[in-house]
């Protein structure tokens, strides 16, 4: 955890983005560092955890991260969260919450919310459009040959 604090302060320091370091361990040992380069590259999803399992994911040359655990200066949101989920990662280790975040300007729980409203009620209407075309894409994915699952 104090690897991604670390991280964090050089990150918001250098002016890269806020105060959120991570880092992905397995068995120990430092995988992948990141830091909130939000500001920095321009990228509303590079994220310190992001960036943390897209630097694990690079150097083992795979996209699961089963095993792993990741310690992060915040409580991740909900992108973040998706990620950790999307990488298999065993276990979150976090240093401030949400609500603590919140009091400095990265409120999170707006975007909770929003995401038990119906989709019509949602601040970003979501719906769908070219289902039956969409749903195609379906099956050619599954057959396709060599197709990996993840």
């Amino acid at each position: 955890m104090l690897r991604a604090i670390e991280l964090a302060r050089h990150g918001m320091s250098g002016g890269a983005g806020g105060p959120f370091g991570s880092v992905v361990v397995k068995d120990g040992e430092i995988l992948g560092e990141g830091w909130n380069r939000v500001l920095g590259t321009n990228d509303p999803t590079a994220h310190g955890e992001v960036t943390a399992i897209r630097d694990a994911c690079g150097k083992l040359g795979h996209f699961s991260l089963e095993g792993c655990e990741i310690y992060t200066t915040g409580e991740p949101c909900p992108m973040c969260l998706g990620a950790i989920h999307w990488a298999r990662i065993s276990r979150i280790y976090y240093g401030f919450s949400i609500a603590d975040a919140a009091t400095v300007g990265f409120d999170d729980r707006e975007f909770y919310r929003q995401f038990t409203l119906p989709n019509a009620e949602r601040d970003i209407p979501c719906a769908p459009l070219a289902s039956a075309e969409a749903k195609m894409l379906l099956g050619e994915y599954m057959s396709l040959p060599g197709r990996i699952a993840y």
